[in-house]
């Protein structure tokens, strides 16, 4: 069975998806530091799973996708067996090119596994 887990942005949306699979949502404990760094924990075993996250890079674009990003590395780290990020509304899709020189893609920086 999947796991589905939840960034901090989309907690409603992600619990009627897993409502509607008849999953229970994972458990995942996200806090702020003093100065503002992300901590997040993942409470259960993904060893060997199939994990979902949802996240949205709309609101705090910065916050959400550090955010994503620790829970992504935090299940590959405890052997998940495929981690898929489902985002709404993708943040730095306007950067998808190079416009002047020295600029970076930041598309392609975020979209990189």
């Amino acid at each position: 069975m999947p796991k589905i887990f939840s960034g901090s942005s989309l907690q409603d949306l992600s619990q009627k998806i897993a409502d509607h699979l008849g999953l229970e949502p994972g458990k995942v404990v996200t806090k702020k530091f003093s100065n503002q760094e992300t901590c997040v924990e993942i409470g259960e075993s993904v060893r060997g799973e199939d994990v979902y996250i949802g996240q949205s890079g709309c609101g705090e674009i910065n916050d959400n996708l550090v955010e994503l990003l620790i829970m992504i590395n935090a299940c590959k780290i405890a052997s998940a067996s495929w981690v898929t990020a489902v985002i709404l509304c993708f943040p730095y899709a306007r950067q998808d090119k190079k416009d002047k020189s020295r600029a970076p893609i930041s598309a392609k920086l975020v979209a990189s596994p």
